[in-house]
């Protein structure tokens, strides 16, 4: 494999790992904030 592939391929998949962090982390905080709400509301009962 040349060497301009290979880092073309390498940049792809770098890329493609700093999506699926974004992605993830977005997730995980919407998750957390969501069961934040519930608890808050089961104390307040």
């Amino acid at each position: 494999m040349s060497s301009k592939k290979a880092m073309r391929q390498a940049q792809k998949q770098a890329y493609a790992k700093h999506r699926s962090n974004i992605t993830n982390s977005q997730y995980e905080r919407k998750k957390n904030f969501l069961f934040k709400n519930k608890v808050n509301k089961q104390n307040k009962n």
